[in-house]
């Protein structure tokens, strides 16, 4: 039978609401051969002669197909399309690759539906940029890998011929992964069991064989990907940033074979992300490492998803619609039926939350080992004058000791010199005049500068009592770096934040002066912590800033030497203790139950609307026939916007969604192009969901 009379169905690569849904295309003859689901197509739309890029999703047979002779109609595959008349013929096929597999699909619908978003918008990120020169190599070998395997198959019709034996999944054939940091079958039947745990991790460094030190965290990571390797089955390890990619990477390049494992970032070039994008299309068992987005990356019979540090905000997608690693995970597990993990030296209220309910388990390394933690409020007899210092003496004293032997880590809030200048006179915080942004200095030398737009304040006067001095409010990395450089003389000083990145420290004596996040990891460990500024930290206005805070402080602990002071400064209270004690899943236990008494996010979902009165009023009307629904406001943002807060229980999410998406539609429908115009006016109704400025 040919594929003459067949329809494409086809999502179009468009950010526009109103266009996302599939669309019924025509297949001309000449292109039925290569117009398979999966590939990138290019389609008209209905005016001006304008054509679109798209993805072919399904093919069906069509209302009006005229099957070969002798071929009975009802064996067409597919169902009859929704649509009965004429319908426009597919301009081209533009590739060949069928880069959108089914179950990416899936997925990318399904969780653009819950977040009220558009699926093109989460194929975006599953599927890279297409480079014409990676794809013509890659499909020639795969040509040459069917040619293969078909000569391969007549051969093994031929009695005469060897067969060759079928590849094992045997678990006692795989190489030896014990996970000897935990008790026995707490992970080794992870992927045989489809387990979903929360695992708790060792919070000290390892040596590999060759040299390099990483996290034993990452090792972990690595051993539950290489058992999914042994039993034939796919792995997704997502994990924030390329620093946590590499310490996993150098763990795979120990413990799984060559060629298995594909890395997916965002920072590799083009070709060499498309290239390795393709190699997890192949139907064989891989290793997907990668950040957030590499949580929608293609994978053979999926096995594992294993997240690390699902609270890093870096998890969080900066992109439309805004669908944090977490919740895509959770969603896909679902639909692979797959094991699950979430590993941390930590665990986010969300993690909590499913662990109360029996949906996630949990796994705690064998030994109760922790860094020694130090926080100076508790000190017996305090010295007031010493506690009011931005270094204690106890620290001080633990520093000066601790660098006789090895690295020091001060952790600091903020990277630059004097992020944040004040008038000497009033004390308000010093503003540019052009754009209102905070002053700082980037050097002790430097004019004051504004930290938005860069302006030079040269001549500046407080606008509050017309004074000219300027005062240092908050230290950043350069400035504490000085300051310590002259407290120990000698000790050579080393910066550590998102301008000065180093990733890698020797055993040697030094002092490093860094922002949370970018701290080096040293051979053997720091011999000494400083966690400073922790009262900035706490400062911000967030419902999670506790969480955030403690996350980072058990991260950077966890480079601590065997044994060496892990000192926290000017912070007291329940986060203290959840710190020196090492429980930070009492911790979200508490926060969770606080949560849940006020209707807080992860006790139920949230969503922000935002537009104009009369936008947010409308879209809000819809939302009274959602059961548990309640709205916060409107109350006004910028002129003339409003936002709306609306909470909702879980069971109503997605009518809650398929409401808010509709709103959505409409609103962007009417935006027509004035009559001379250009362009069509901006929509005026934004939507999102689990908004982290909410949270």
């Amino acid at each position: 039978m040919t594929r003459t009379g067949l329809v494409a169905r086809v999502l179009i690569d468009s950010p526009l609401p109103q266009l996302d849904h599939l669309f019924d295309y025509r297949i001309p003859e000449e292109l039925a051969a290569l117009a398979q689901p999966g590939v990138r197509v290019r389609v008209p739309l209905r005016s001006a002669g304008r054509v679109a890029d798209g993805y072919l999703i399904e093919v069906v047979g069509g209302a009006t197909a005229v099957p070969p002779t002798g071929t009975d109609p009802a064996t067409l595959d597919g169902v009859t399309p929704d649509y009965h008349g004429a319908l426009s013929p597919l301009d081209a096929v533009v590739s060949e690759a069928p880069v959108l597999t089914p179950e990416v699909w899936k997925l990318a619908r399904r969780v653009a539906d819950r977040a009220a978003g558009n699926a093109s918008d989460i194929i975006r990120l599953a599927v890279p940029p297409r480079q014409v020169r990676v794809e013509k190599a890659w499909l020639a070998g795969m040509a040459a890998t069917n040619a293969t395997n078909a000569t391969n198959a007549t051969n093994a019709t031929d009695e005469s011929a060897p067969v060759a034996a079928p590849a094992t999944t045997d678990p006692a054939s795989a190489p030896p992964h014990a996970f000897a940091d935990y008790p026995a079958d707490s992970l080794d039947t992870v992927v045989a069991d489809r387990k979903r745990l929360c695992v708790a991790a060792v919070p000290t460094l390892m040596l590999l064989p060759g040299g390099h030190t990483i996290g034993r965290w990452a090792h972990t990571m690595a051993e539950l990907a290489v058992a999914a390797l042994s039993a034939g089955r796919s792995s997704i390890l997502v994990v924030p940033d390329y620093r946590d990619q590499d310490q996993v990477q150098a763990a795979l390049e120990l413990l799984a074979p060559a060629g298995t494992v594909s890395r997916v970032d965002a920072r590799q070039p083009n070709a060499d992300r498309y290239r390795a994008f393709l190699a997890c299309l192949a139907p064989a068992p891989r290793i997907v490492l990668g950040n957030r987005s590499a949580v929608y990356a293609p994978a053979h019979d999926l096995g594992l998803i294993a997240l690390w540090d699902d609270g890093d905000p870096l998890h969080g997608e900066q992109l439309s619609p805004y669908v944090h690693a977490r919740d895509a995970a959770l969603v896909r597990q679902g639909q692979a039926g797959c094991a699950l993990i979430f590993l941390g030296h930590t665990r986010t209220v969300e993690v909590q939350r499913l662990v109360e309910l029996g949906w996630l388990g949990e796994a705690h390394p064998t030994r109760n080992q922790h860094p020694r933690i130090i926080p100076t409020d508790f000190q017996a007899e305090p010295d007031q004058q010493a506690r009011a210092a931005r270094i204690p003496t106890a620290a001080w004293q633990a520093a000066r000791e601790a660098l006789q032997h090895g690295p020091v880590l001060v952790q600091v809030a903020s990277p630059g010199y004097a992020p944040m200048l004040a008038c000497q006179t009033c004390k308000k915080a010093a503003r540019c005049t052009t754009c209102q942004g905070p002053l700082g200095l980037a050097s002790a030398a430097a004019l004051p500068s504004c930290r938005w737009c860069g302006a030079l304040a040269a001549d500046w006067s407080c606008v509050h009592c017309e004074g000219r001095k300027l005062r240092v409010v908050t230290l950043g990395t350069g400035r504490t770096a000085e300051e310590l450089g002259r407290a120990f003389p000698g000790a050579r000083v080393i910066i550590a934040d998102g301008d000065h990145q180093v990733q890698q420290l020797g055993a040697e004596p030094a002092l490093v002066i860094a922002t949370r996040g970018a701290e080096p990891i040293p051979a053997g460990g720091y011999r000494a912590i400083l966690l400073l500024d922790g009262e900035r930290m706490l400062a911000r206005e967030s419902l999670r800033v506790g969480d955030d805070s403690l996350r980072a402080w058990c991260n950077t602990a966890a480079l601590a030497a065997p044994g060496a002071s892990v000192m926290l400064v000017g912070v007291g209270g329940t986060l203290a203790r959840a710190l020196n004690a090492w429980q930070p899943e009492a911790h979200a236990a508490a926060e969770l139950a606080d949560r849940r008494q006020l209707r807080f996010p992860p006790a139920v979902r949230v969503a922000s609307v935002t537009g104009t009165a009369d936008d947010v009023a409308a879209a809000l009307i819809d939302l009274d026939q959602v059961p548990g629904l309640d709205v916060l406001g409107p109350v006004a943002t910028e002129p003339p916007l409003v936002r709306g807060i609306v909470r909702f229980p879980y069971a109503s999410g997605d009518e809650a969604a398929r409401l808010l998406k509709a709103a959505i539609v409409r609103n962007a429908a009417r935006r027509r192009r004035p009559k001379g115009a250009p362009f069509r006016a901006a929509p005026t109704l934004k939507v999102r969901f689990d908004d982290p400025e909410l949270l």
